[in-house]
């Protein structure tokens, strides 16, 4: 499969925004890695991928709360924005897309 704007690797913005396992599992759900890889493991890329996103996501939905004074701070002081957090959960979210997208074409190669 050649190489698609998908599929190149991290940029920078993208390795700043994810912590070194994050950006594993991100690189794992490009091609050729993500070809490569069993069924199996396939699944559990896919379950540690939306796992960190959800969590990203409602990090990003508790600064925001927190950004706009809804809601007490969960450290020592409120969040005064959920940009970076925002990108950390676009970023897993794309991964998670190309897991579940090569998923979903190996079920079509099988049936």
């Amino acid at each position: 499969m050649a190489n698609t704007a998908k599929d190149a690797p991290a940029s920078a913005e993208e390795r700043r925004a994810l912590d070194a396992e994050e950006l594993q599992l991100a690189d794992m759900a490009r091609h050729p890695a993500l070809g490569q890889l069993s069924d199996r493991a396939l699944s559990d890329l896919v379950s540690r991928l939306r796992t960190r996103r959800n969590r990203a996501r409602d990090i990003a939905d508790r600064q925001g709360r927190e950004a706009r004074a809804k809601a007490a701070p969960a450290g020592a002081t409120a969040a005064s924005g959920n940009a970076g957090t925002l990108n950390k959960h676009d970023y897993l979210n794309a991964a998670l897309d190309r897991a579940l997208a090569e998923r979903t074409a190996r079920g079509e190669q099988g049936a």
